[in-house]
């Protein structure tokens, strides 16, 4: 591939359907491209691009911007530019229409340029595969190295299917928010809807965050601090560094501590934003904390936002609204309306029960729910006339308009099955003058008493954990471990595998940050060294061992001083909330009820009011819980998890998983670039590049790579990569084949055909060049249409014994030298098989401009409706909405088929 140059055209092999794009800058190995056409950038590394030089000859005809066209007579190079001259003017490359077309097999064939039969074969069969994957309802979901949940299944898929995915995760700890949400940002990566993606995370995180992505979903995202950022500026003077890779992770404080960088980054444009542990976003009425206000300002300016928690109380009702309106401001847009809103909240569940057990709703919810809004009056008329399709969209449309709405999905242990038990082992301890001298005796007591048993010890700050660790050296030869916010990450990442290994460290020593996001469930003890005011927080702390995939029964020790505030703390949560061995719901109203009379407590412990205090803890959980099994936790069951829609996506990846057609015609695929395949066992393979004929192949390490076919397989061996449809190296090898001329062209021989002749079957991809921004593929794919005609211009594409033809390599070359052949019959025969392609075309265009419709015209009715209760939904939303509609019309109809191979056939008696 040669040097690009700002201001060539280049086109892409294997994304031809962006149309010709300009090269912007290329430097340090890599190369930007604009396409306008399309109104979407692309990086490459100049070694290994997909991409081609828009280079035409002398009797080519070209098109310009402005629609006229130009018989090329010659071509010119002035230093680097490329000028076109015709017989009264000349054309520079840069003067070139953005949506030429450069797929031309016929010229090929023609010329005599002609590939092996199999390479045809195996040609048509990727474009089918390649549009079936695109095509794919689990598309981004299938490549990911999970085990297939329900509940995080169902969660993704609901998320990921939504126009523009505005949404709070908020599962309970340890269900695995994470994965949710890289389910969602890959299936929106793959399918061109997220192309860029900025993912905020508390710093102690971000290495983590880094590590799965790349693990579980080959996900590569650049890590932004400030020195990065100064190295940037530094290469390009006046360069905006967030534009320089379009999946970036940098911690939330990075951004929230320096104006310019958070400038930059709301500068640079997103697809797609991500926020964890988002209960750090704090906000009020009367201030606002510098990393909420960095939030705000990027999720005003981009169009999808995943936010992150498995406290989203734990702020109170004002902070959980606080959050919701990032996500929705036109539906949460007023505090006091908001909470008036939650005080409806079992009036809400009831009537969706009803409606779920196939009743109506009464009298009583019309004059509540259905008068204050049209829309749901007439999904109410409708059922009543016995659409029973409109029942599912009346349940939608009540928890959108009165309920928690589409904005929240938060699953529960309760809900779901295959948790640990939890057991608490409350140790009190005689304190003395020393009392932390106390609970670091009866540590190095229990260390001795478990064995080799792996122990994770929390407590609130470095400080102590430091001392913790010093002293308890001094009492027992033990491997432990430090993890606090003193060190680097690469250093607390070091620590925290360090614990993981088996002979590594026996005890993990961390400070309060140790109880977010980490993973520790490989251990069975813990220890609450001291314990948070915050239940919310509590369970955060046990929730590093408490998740899915724990084996084993959680042991929770907690040491307290006897007559002090430590044990008003340990006995309030096991015996007044159960906090230790249950998750506790509600906690926030819980603690607001009683705050008051806790904080006496904690400064002087007496055993009488303690003991009310708990009995009035016990009654106040109980009312609580109550409140919100009926009300609350009830809309958010009702709309977190569908156990048959779950099943049905889960069905489907296990359905990709099972295909082993799909499997063979990889191996054909790898083996037609020389990669050499040895089977290593069920459905794996060791891939090695002895023999390729490419130094492109993508994804594929230079001592091979050991993979699997087989998810349980792949998940169970760190070392075997899992080959999906959505693996990098399987996408990888389709575009380098189908961005290639490789069986575009192909000729063949029809003995005993019963007749003689010659038969043309071509195959055009359905092309739609239009701003990424507007992801037409999800509702017009890229599908390939098979044409087959014969010397007659008649449509043979039922003709079974063509079908079922036994195709024989031959040569074109004397066919061609026939001048009726090659000025007439075939060009005739080209252009019958294009008509018939693009009357196929017309019926998928229709199809899709249906679906869009539909699916378009349901958002716009959400927001008309949301206006009649919520005046702050601003008519330019729905005008925007509107216009995207039309917008995508013309895309679509816009579409042209684009020849992607052709094979002509002789036929004879």
């Amino acid at each position: 591939m040669e040097q690009p140059l700002p201001g060539q055209r280049w086109v892409s092999d294997s994304e031809p359907e962006l149309g010709l794009g300009v090269v912007m800058k290329a430097e340090f190995g890599r190369v930007e491209i604009f396409f306008p056409a399309a109104g979407g950038h692309r990086q490459y590394a100049i070694k290994t691009a997909p991409l081609r030089r828009v280079h035409f000859m002398a009797g080519d005809t070209i098109k310009t911007h402005d629609g006229k066209t130009l018989e090329v007579e010659s071509v010119e190079d002035r230093k680097g530019m490329l000028f076109y001259i015709g017989t009264d003017r000349e054309v520079s490359e840069a003067e070139l229409s953005d949506t030429i077309s450069f797929s031309k097999p016929e010229d090929r064939l023609m010329a005599g340029q002609i590939d092996e039969l199999r390479n045809f074969d195996l040609r048509i069969e990727a474009l089918k595969r390649r549009a079936a994957m695109r095509q794919s309802t689990v598309r981004g979901f299938c490549g990911g190295r999970v085990d297939l949940l329900p509940h995080q299944m169902y969660i993704a898929n609901e998320v990921a299917s939504r126009l523009v995915p505005r949404v709070l995760l908020a599962d309970e700890v340890g269900l695995g928010k994470t994965i949710e949400a890289s389910l969602i940002l890959h299936r929106l990566h793959l399918t061109g809807r997220a192309e860029r993606i900025l993912i905020l995370v508390p710093e102690p995180l971000v290495h983590q965050w880094f590590v799965e992505l790349y693990r579980r979903f080959h996900l590569t995202f650049s890590i932004y601090d400030e020195d990065r950022c100064d190295v940037l500026e530094t290469e390009e003077e006046g360069v905006n560094p967030f534009l320089e890779s379009q999946l970036i992770l940098c911690s939330t404080s990075f951004l929230a501590n320096s104006a310019s960088r958070a400038a930059q980054a709301a500068e640079a444009g997103w697809d797609l934003l991500v926020v964890d542990e988002a209960h750090h976003l704090e906000w009020s009425a009367q201030a606002v904390s510098p990393s909420y206000s960095l939030v705000e300002n990027l999720t005003s300016k981009i169009p999808g936002l995943l936010l992150l928690t498995a406290t989203p109380q734990q702020l109170g009702p004002e902070g959980h609204f606080a959050r919701l309106r990032l996500l929705d401001s036109n539906r949460y847009a007023d505090l006091e309306q908001f909470l008036a809103e939650s005080g409806h909240y079992e009036e809400v569940a009831k009537a969706m029960d009803r409606l779920a057990s196939g009743k109506n709703l009464t009298a009583a919810d019309e004059k509540l729910f259905v008068r204050k809004s049209p829309h749901l009056k007439e999904q109410l008329t409708a059922l009543k006339k016995g659409a029973e399709d409109a029942r599912e969209k009346l349940i939608s449309s009540l928890l959108d308009e009165f309920g928690t709405g589409r904005v929240m999905f938060r699953n529960t242990r309760a809900a779901l099955t295959g948790f640990p038990e939890r057991e608490a082992k409350l140790v009190p301890l005689t304190g003395g003058d020393e009392p932390l001298e106390a609970k670091v005796k009866w540590l190095a007591k229990l260390l001795k008493e478990l064995g080799e048993e792996k122990v994770l010890l929390i407590c609130r700050t470095r400080k102590l954990a430091e001392q913790v660790h010093e002293k308890l050296l001094h009492e027992i030869n033990v491997n432990a471990a430090l993890f606090h916010e003193g060190l680097t990450l690469m250093q607390r990442d070091r620590q925290a595998a360090y614990f993981a290994e088996e002979d590594g460290a026996r005890i993990l020593l961390c400070s309060e940050i140790g109880s977010e996001g980490r993973n520790f469930q490989f251990a069975h003890h813990l220890v609450l060294f001291d314990l948070p005011e915050d239940p919310e927080l509590l369970e955060q702390r046990i929730g590093r061992l408490d998740r899915i995939g724990q084996t084993t029964t959680i042991h929770i020790h907690v040491p307290y001083i006897k007559a002090s505030g430590e044990e008003v703390l340990a006995r309030w949560y096991h015996e007044g909330l159960n906090a230790f061995e249950k998750n506790l719901h509600g906690a926030t109203e819980i603690v607001e009820s009683l705050r008051e009379e806790l904080a006496p407590l904690l400064a002087s412990m007496k055993a009488a009011p303690l003991k009310a205090f708990i009995k009035k803890s016990q009654e106040q959980r109980k009312l609580v819980t109550a409140k919100l099994e009926k009300g609350h936790d009830r809309l958010l069951e009702l709309n977190s998890c569908k156990p048959e829609r779950a099943e049905a996506v889960i069905e489907a990846i296990r359905a990709q998983d099972a295909d082993t057609e799909f499997e063979e015609f990889f191996i054909r695929l790898v083996d037609h670039f020389g990669l050499h395949v040895e089977e290593h066992g069920n459905r794996s393979y060791v891939l090695m590049p002895a023999h390729l004929t490419t130094d492109k192949f993508p994804a594929l390490p230079d001592e091979g790579l050991l993979a699997s076919f087989e998810r349980t397989r792949a998940l169970s061996r760190e070392n075997m990569a899992f080959l999906t449809q959505d693996h990098p190296m399987v996408r990888g090898a389709l575009d380098l084949l189908l961005g290639s001329e490789s069986g575009n062209s192909s000729f063949g021989l029809w003995r005993s055909a019963g007749s003689e002749g010659l038969i043309l079957e071509t195959h055009f991809v359905v092309e739609c060049i239009a701003p990424t921004a507007l992801h037409v593929d999800r509702f017009l794919a890229a599908v390939p249409i098979r044409i087959v005609v014969d010397h007659t211009n008649k449509d043979r594409g039922d003709d079974a014994g063509y079908m079922h033809a036994k195709i024989e390599k031959g040569s074109p070359t004397r066919l061609l030298e026939n001048a009726g052949i090659k000025r007439k019959i075939f060009p005739a025969m080209l252009g019958k098989s294009r008509k018939l392609a693009e009357a196929e075309m017309a019926k998928l265009i229709a199809e899709a401009t249906e679906t869009m419709k539909a699916q378009l015209q349901a958002e716009v009715d959400r927001l008309e409706d949301l206006r009649q209760i919520n005046d702050h939904v601003r008519p330019e939303e729905i005008e925007a909405a509107k216009t995207q509609m039309t917008a995508l019309e013309e895309a679509i109809a816009s579409a042209r088929p684009r020849l992607d191979s052709l094979r002509l056939v002789l036929q004879s008696t």
